[in-house]
C-alpha cells in the first residue's frame, strides 16, 4: 500500500509499505478516506520534534482521520464492515491508574497516531485500530466531519474544563482550527460574548462570520488596550490556542480578578512564564489541556443535530499525492488557510 512518510525536515516521500493485517480480536482495519492537517503534524514536518518526541525517519504523521471499515476482528461489536467511522487517534491500555480513573488521555502507556516512538500516523491507505478508537458516524455526516471531530472534541473538552461558560465573556487568542473549535463549543454552551485574536486577517473574517463579538490582529493593534476598552471589567475566561508566550501575557492582563486561563496551544518552547504579580493578586486560575477525553461522541452528536456547524473550517483540499503541498501551505499560513483536508 501507499504511505506518505516524512524523510527529513520539510521533506516527505510516497513509499510502498506492507498492508497491515488484523492480529487481535478487537482490531479494526480501516481504509482511510480523509486526513486533516494538524498543527502538531506541522511541528514534526518543520522541526522534527515536539519537545522530547523526536522523529526517526522515515515516519508517517497524521491523526485527524475518517475512513471505512473493511475488516474486523472476531469480537468487534461497535462497528462493522462498510461503516464510515471517525478515528480517535489515542490508544490507551485500560489498566493503569489513569485509565481506571477515567483519564484515558493521560494513560501511562498511551500510544498516539503519528507520534514518534508511539505509533505511525494515518497518511497511509490502510491502518489498524482498536475497536475503542472507532466511532460510527451519524448518517447525516460526511468523512470530513469524522476528521474534524478530532480537533472539535478538543474544543468541546476545553470548554468543559473551563467550567460554566453560559452567559460569560470569553476570549480566544489564536484562531486556527483549535481556536475555531473552542469558539464553536462556546457558542453551543451559550457564552454571552466571544472576543477573538489572530495574526491572519482571513481567519478573523471567519471568526466574524461565526458571530464573534470582536476581532483583533495583534500585529496591527494593542490587544490588551483594545479589549480593556471594550470590556473594562475584564474577561471571565480566556483560551490560549496558539502556543505563544505573548498570548499568555495578554491573557493575564485581560482576565478579570478570579478569571480562568485555559492553555490549549502547543508551544515550540519548553517553559511557560506567568506574571506572578497579576496572577497572584487577581487570583487567576490556570487549566492546561491535554487533548480530550470522552468528547468525540458529543462532538459528533452536536455536528449531527446542528448545534455545531463546521462548514467554514475546511478551506483547502488536496489529493493524497499532493500531501507535501498541503503541509507547505499550512506551515506558511498561506492563502488564509484554516484547515487543509487530504482526500484519498
Amino acid at each position: 500500500m501507499k504511505s506518505m512518510k516524512l524523510t527529513g525536515i520539510r521533506e516527505m516521500q510516497m513509499m510502498e509499505v506492507p498492508e497491515p493485517v488484523i492480529s487481535g480480536p478487537y482490531d479494526v482495519k480501516i481504509r482511510i478516506m480523509t486526513v486533516g492537517v494538524c498543527g502538531s503534524d506541522i511541528h514534526y514536518y518543520t522541526k522534527g520534534n515536539i519537545g522530547s518526541q523526536k522523529v526517526v525517519y522515515p515516519f508517517t504523521v497524521g491523526h485527524e482521520s475518517a475512513g471505512m471499515v473493511v475488516e474486523t476482528g472476531r469480537d468487534v461489536k461497535r462497528v462493522k464492515k462498510g461503516d464510515i467511522i471517525a478515528v480517535e487517534p489515542a490508544m490507551w491500555c485500560g489498566k493503569c491508574d489513569q485509565c481506571l480513573s477515567g483519564r484515558h488521555h493521560t494513560c501511562r502507556k498511551l500510544k498516539f497516531l503519528g507520534c514518534p516512538g508511539q505509533a505511525e500516523g494515518t497518511l497511509s491507505e490502510y491502518i489498524i485500530m482498536p475497536e475503542s478508537s472507532c466511532f460510527p458516524m451519524p448518517e447525516n455526516l460526511s468523512a470530513d466531519h469524522g476528521s474534524i471531530s478530532e480537533p472539535l472534541a478538543i474544543g468541546v473538552y476545553s470548554v468543559k474544563k473551563a467550567g460554566e461558560t453560559k452567559g460569560l465573556k470569553a476570549a480566544i487568542l489564536g484562531f486556527g482550527p483549535i481556536g475555531m473549535s473552542v469558539m464553536l463549543a462556546l457558542k453551543a454552551a451559550e457564552a454571552d460574548s466571544i472576543y477573538v485574536t489572530d495574526k491572519i486577517d482571513e481567519r478573523l473574517v471567519i471568526a466574524y462570520s461565526e458571530k464573534a463579538t470582536w476581532t483583533g490582529n495583534p500585529l496591527k493593534e494593542n490587544i490588551v488596550e483594545s479589549l480593556m476598552k471594550k470590556v473594562p471589567e475584564g474577561i471571565d475566561v480566556v483560551f490560549e490556542c496558539c502556543g505563544q508566550q505573548e498570548a499568555v501575557d495578554q491573557a493575564c492582563e485581560i482576565l478579570k480578578p478570579g478569571g480562568r486561563l485555559v492553555i490549549v496551544g502547543i508551544p515550540e518552547f519548553e517553559r511557560w512564564s506567568l506574571n506572578v504579580d497579576i496572577t497572584r493578586r487577581h487570583e487567576l486560575s490556570v487549566q492546561f489541556i491535554r487533548r480530550q477525553v470522552g468528547c468525540v461522541e458529543p462532538a459528533l452528536e452536536m455536528m449531527s443535530n446542528g448545534k455545531i456547524d463546521v462548514s467554514r473550517m475546511v478551506t483547502h483540499r488536496f489529493p493524497f499525492a499532493a500531501t507535501k503541498e498541503a503541509f507547505d501551505l499550512v506551515a506558511s499560513y498561506g492563502d488564509g488557510v484554516m484547515k487543509a483536508m487530504i482526500d484519498f
